[in-house]
């Protein structure tokens, strides 16, 4: 999706508001600059700050006056795998650990992306290198994971899905290369979740992601407080996204090497990493 310059050059000025009070997350600054309250560093150029945009995966927007990061990951310049840790050892439960682990040449961005127990272990399907960490979750009970439908992200071979819970079951019969699964849906065949209001007064820092008749994965994080209802309309009105999932909220967090973005906060649990492919 493309923006113009002149709006983008707005937006990275006003996408990065400050921490809402009691929220746990600590947000970098879209432009990679620090916040406010750290020690002062000098502010880039318009022209490095749009510079740095245009390379990256991830847009600033906005959408019914609420600023929104949208990453695009394309099959043709980008592959998708999960990550929960080191293999045999705990979970990162963070993005700051999590990046210190890789090479930033590599990484177009990277998202938290499902829900998880006290331990930081996947309390839904789970695969990682195709690897079923964890079996589908049919339970019924409390949160946001239970609220159905909820669902699935995965894919392989550069083909990237979203279903519901109920439809990857009788659909899907071969392990992905990688899969994670959360809840609420909040597109499910292009209408929005039947329990989900037009705007609701849960507002969180929320993350979410949906795959477009292109195969294209549109990974969203609000830069403030945004209900269920909202997001939903973003992904089925402005990306017309079919199917998009909500990954979490509260603790949401996003690192984008491009912008020196790197989110810190509550602890996390998987990890949604795009990673750039070798021709890029």
């Amino acid at each position: 999706m493309r923006y113009p310059i002149a709006a983008l050059a707005l937006l990275v000025l006003t996408a990065c508001e400050a921490q809402p009070e009691g929220e746990p997350v600590a947000r970098a600054r879209i432009d990679g600059q620090e916040p406010a309250a750290a020690t002062p560093t000098p502010e880039p150029s318009a022209t490095a700050t749009l510079a740095s945009q245009v390379e990256s995966a991830c847009r600033s927007i906005i959408f019914e006056d609420t600023p929104l990061t949208h990453c695009l990951a394309v099959p043709s310049r980008h592959r998708i795998a999960m990550d929960l840790g080191p293999r045999g050892e705990a979970p990162y439960r963070s993005l700051t650990d999590f990046a210190r682990a890789q090479d930033p040449d590599t990484i177009a961005f990277a998202m938290n992306a499902g829900m998880y127990d006290d331990e930081g272990e996947p309390i839904g399907y789970f695969v990682e290198d195709s690897e079923r960490l964890q079996a589908l979750n049919t339970a019924d009970g409390e949160g946001n994971f239970h609220m159905k439908p909820n669902g699935v992200f995965y894919g392989s071979d550069g083909k990237w899905v979203v279903r519901s819970t109920d439809s990857f079951l009788a659909n899907v019969t071969e392990r992905p290369e990688f899969g994670t699964q959360s809840g609420p849906m909040l597109v499910v065949d292009g209408k929005i979740h039947p329990t989900i209001t037009h705007d609701g007064p849960s507002r969180l820092i929320r993350n979410a992601v949906g795959v477009d008749d292109n195969g294209r994965a549109h990974f969203v994080i609000s830069n403030a407080p945004i209900s269920f209802g909202k997001l939903a309309r973003f992904y089925k009105d402005e990306l017309d996204v079919k199917n998009a999932l909500f990954l979490d909220g509260n603790v949401s967090l996003l690192w984008n090497p491009a912008t020196d973005r790197l989110d810190t906060g509550a602890p996390i649990g998987p990890i949604a990493v795009i990673k750039k492919k070798a021709s890029e």
